[in-house]
C-alpha cells in the first residue's frame, strides 16, 4: 500500500480557525435545509395529516429497505427565488428490495404539490441521473399539475417529463408511479406513461380534466371518483395495475413490484473495504476561510479513499494538479485534485494524459475542485496555455468513463470546465459549504470592469470619477460574491447538493454504487484533435 502521509495538525490555530468557519457555514446550511423539510409550513402539514396522509419523506422512508440510506438530491432547489426551498419535490437515490432506485415524491404541503419552474428543473435532473445510471424510477405522485401563475415557464419545457418516462421505458429502465392524490391535467401522463401504476382507494384522482373543466368543455356533469378515481381506473379504464386500500398498502405493493423487476447491476458490489487511516472529522479544518490561501488536496484524498492508499501519477510534474489512483468504497477511481489553484500548461497536459489512461482502463474519475482557472499573462500565452487548456477540456469532454465532481474551494473560469463542471455532464456534482464558483473572483471581476471603464474615459478625453468607481467596484464585488456562493448555485441546480465535508466519502460511495448499475466503457479513441 502507498499510504498518504499527513502534515495536518488538528490542534494548530489555523486548523481550528478553518474548522470554526466551516461549522458556521454548516449551521447556515442546516437552517436552509430545515426550510425544505418544513415544506409548506405547519398549517399545511397539519391539514395534510388531518386527511390521514403521510408526508413526502415519510412515504419515501416506508418505501425504502429498513435502515437503507437515502441520498437526497438538490434539496436547496429554488433557494433565493420566490418559491419554497426544495421546489415542492423530493428527489434522491435509495434502495428498495435491494435495488438502487431513483425516487421522486411531490410535496403536497407546498401549493398542493404543484410544479413550478424549479420543480421542473429538479425533476428533469433526476430523470437524467436515472437514464445515465440505469436506475429504476419510482414516482410518488400527489400534485395538482403546473403552478398556473408560472405556466409560461413550465408548459413548453415540461413536456420533457413525459418524454423522459417513455425514453426510460424504451431503454429497459423500469418506471413505477404510486398515486396518492391528485395527478391531473398533464400530470395524468405520469401514471399514463409509467410501466407500473398503483393507485390508492378514494385518494387517487387521475384525469386530464377535472369535473369543472369537463363541465365547461362538454357540459357533462361528473364527480372525481367516476371521472378518475382509483377504483374506476382499476376496474374500468385499466390505467391502474394495482389497487391499494391505503398509503402503506400502496408502498407495500410498490416494494413488491420492484422485487419482481429482475433489475440487476452491471457490476457486482465490491467486498469489504478498509476505511481511511485518518479521521474524517479533520476535513472540517482543511479549507481556509480565505480561498486565496492554498491547501494540500492530498489531505482531503487521505480522508476519503480506502486505506488512505493513493498512487500518485507524475508527482514531480505539473504540481498544481494532483493526479493518482485509488479505491473508494471498493470502486477504483482516478483522482484529479487542484493543489495551488492555478492551472498551467504542464497541469493541463498532465490531466489530458491521465484522463486518457483512465479511459483505457475503464476507471471512473473524481475531480476535486480548488482552482482559480488557467494561468494568464504574456509568458503563458506565448507558451501555449490556450491550446494546452483546450487539450484538458477536450479530454474531459470526450471521456466516456463516469465523472464525479466535488467543489471544495474555488472553481473559477475555464478551470471549472477543465475540472468537469456542470456543463460537462458529470454523473454527480456536489459542493462543500466553502465552495465558490463564478467566471472569476469578485475582486478580479470588479477590477477588470474598473480598468475598462477608466480606459474608455481616457480614450474619450473625459475625467474619471474615482468615487463612483469605488462605489461600482464595491457593488460588483458584493454581487459576484453572493452569486458565487454554494447555496445560490445549488438553488439553481448547478450542483446536486451542498454537503458536509465529513460526509464526502459516504456520498461518493453511494454515487459510485449507483454508477456501477449501468455498464460503461472508456473512450479508446474518439477524442477531438489535440493541438500540440
Amino acid at each position: 500500500m502507498t499510504v498518504l502521509p499527513t502534515a495536518l495538525d488538528p490542534t494548530s490555530p489555523d486548523h481550528r480557525a478553518n474548522r470554526e468557519a466551516m461549522l458556521a457555514k454548516l449551521a447556515d446550511l442546516d437552517a436552509e435545509h430545515a426550510k425544505a423539510l418544513a415544506g409548506g409550513g405547519e398549517k399545511y402539514v397539519q391539514r395534510h395529516r388531518k386527511r390521514g396522509k403521510l408526508l413526502a419523506r415519510e412515504r419515501i422512508e416506508l418505501l425504502l429497505d429498513p435502515d437503507a440510506p437515502f441520498l437526497e438530491l438538490s434539496p436547496l432547489a429554488a433557494w433565493g427565488s420566490d418559491y419554497t426551498v426544495g421546489a415542492s419535490l423530493v428527489t434522491g437515490i435509495g434502495v428498495v428490495e435491494g435495488v438502487e432506485c431513483l425516487i421522486t415524491a411531490n410535496d403536497p404541503t407546498v401549493r398542493g404539490g404543484a410544479s413550478n419552474p424549479w420543480s421542473l428543473k429538479k425533476a428533469l435532473r433526476a430523470n437524467d441521473i436515472a437514464l445515465a445510471n440505469r436506475l429504476p424510477v419510482i414516482n410518488l405522485v400527489e400534485s395538482g399539475g403546473a403552478d398556473l401563475p408560472s405556466q409560461k415557464e413550465i408548459f413548453i419545457p415540461g413536456g420533457a417529463i413525459f418524454r423522459d418516462l417513455t425514453r426510460l421505458s424504451a431503454a429497459g429502465i423500469p418506471t413505477v408511479a404510486v398515486v396518492f392524490g391528485n395527478s391531473t391535467a398533464g400530470g395524468a401522463y405520469v401514471p399514463g406513461m409509467s410501466d407500473h401504476v398503483i393507485m390508492v382507494k378514494e385518494r387517487a384522482k387521475v384525469f386530464l380534466g377535472g369535473p369543472p373543466l369537463v363541465k365547461m368543455a362538454t357540459g357533462e356533469e361528473s364527480d372525481d371518483e367516476s371521472l378518475g378515481g382509483a377504483e374506476m381506473h382499476a376496474r374500468v379504464s385499466g390505467l391502474a395495475d394495482y389497487f391499494a386500500v391505503d398509503e402503506p398498502d400502496a408502498l407495500r405493493q410498490a416494494r413488491r413490484v420492484v422485487a419482481r423487476l429482475n433489475h440487476r447491476k452491471a457490476y457486482p458490489d465490491p467486498g469489504p473495504v478498509e476505511p481511511p487511516k485518518y479521521d474524517p472529522e479533520e476535513l472540517l479544518g482543511i479549507v481556509p476561510g480565505d480561498l486565496k490561501t492554498p491547501f494540500d488536496p492530498r489531505e482531503v484524498v487521505a480522508r476519503i479513499v480506502d486505506g488512505s492508499d493513493f498512487d500518485e501519477f507524475k508527482p514531480l510534474y505539473g504540481t498544481s494538479l494532483v493526479t493518482g489512483w485509488a479505491s473508494l468504497h471498493g470502486y477504483p477511481v482516478g483522482v484529479l485534485a487542484n493543489a495551488q489553484g492555478v492551472l498551467f500548461s504542464e497541469e493541463s497536459q498532465k490531466a489530458a494524459q491521465f484522463i486518457q489512461l483512465a479511459n483505457q482502463r475503464d476507471i471512473p474519475l473524481l475531480f476535486l475542485h480548488n482552482t482559480t482557472g488557467y494561468m494568464v499573462g504574456r509568458e503563458y500565452e506565448q507558451g501555449g496555455i490556450i491550446k494546452h487548456g483546450a487539450m484538458m477540456i477536450n479530454a474531459v469532454s470526450n471521456s466516456r468513463v463516469p465523472h464525479l465532481s466535488v467543489l471544495m474551494g474555488a472553481s473559477y473560469g475555464a478551470g471549472h470546465y477543465g475540472m468537469c463542471g456542470r456543463a460537462y455532464d458529470p454523473r454527480f456534482l456536489f459542493a462543500w459549504p466553502s465552495a465558490k464558483s463564478a467566471v472569476m473572483g469578485p475582486q478580479q471581476l470588479a477590477g477588470v470592469l474598473s480598468i475598462v471603464a477608466r480606459q474608455s474615459a481616457a480614450a474619450k478625453g473625459q475625467p474619471y470619477d474615482d468615487e463612483a468607481d469605488a462605489a461600482l467596484r464595491a457593488m460588483v464585488e458584493q454581487q459576484i460574491e453572493s452569486e458565487s456562493l454554494p447555496m445560490f448555485l445549488s438553488g439553481r441546480l448547478y450542483d446536486d447538493g451542498v454537503i458536509d465535508p465529513r460526509d464526502t466519502r459516504t456520498v461518493l460511495g453511494l454515487c459510485l454504487s449507483a454508477v456501477h448499475t449501468a455498464p460503461y466503457e472508456g473512450a479508446r479513441g474518439g477524442f477531438g484533435v489535440f493541438r500540440m
